[in-house]
């Protein structure tokens, strides 16, 4: 089977684009509803994250612990918010290299929010076999695609849990 660059998943929301928006585009937030994501660093602070902000993200799978290095590339509020990945480390991102670009899209639905997550797979260079046995390794025994679609369905459902219970939202 060939290797899955990109997945997608999307979830309504009961709040408006801008509400939505203004979440996903903090950076510092992210931990509250990630299952791997434990929050950035972010200069500027808990402000939405403009086009060219770098930030650090903290990340944990299991008892492992990294940072990695972002860039936002699309804040267009209420429509888009995407960032690439493109350095990690243990302590510090000093591996540079394309790792993958996260993007949210959020469209008018019902009167609320249909939010998209999707993932994107920047790690092209790679040979499939070696990207299938690193990525088997790293989720414990899935590709990447697969690993990722369970975790944006977790995200999302997150987000939206906490964004429903807020009454601004």
């Amino acid at each position: 089977m060939p290797r899955e660059f990109t997945v997608s998943r999307s979830i309504r929301i009961d709040a408006a684009p801008q509400a939505v928006y203004e979440q996903i585009s903090r950076p510092a937030r992210m931990g509250r509803w990630s299952p791997e994501n434990l929050g950035a660093t972010v200069p500027g602070g808990d402000e939405p994250a403009e086009v060219g902000t770098v930030f650090e993200g903290r990340n944990k799978r299991g008892v492992f612990r990294w940072t990695t290095r972002c860039t936002v590339t699309e804040a267009d509020p209420g429509r888009r918010f995407a960032f690439r990945v493109h350095a990690i480390g243990l302590r510090r991102p000093k591996l540079k290299s394309p790792i993958a670009t996260w993007e949210y899209r959020f469209h008018s639905s019902e009167g609320g929010t249909k939010v998209t997550e999707t993932w994107t797979d920047d790690r092209r260079s790679w040979p499939d076999p070696v990207a299938g046995v690193f990525d088997r390794i790293a989720t414990g025994g899935s590709t990447f695609a697969a690993f990722q679609i369970r975790n944006i369905d977790r995200t999302l459902r997150n987000l939206k849990r906490e964004l429903e219970q807020r009454p601004e939202a």
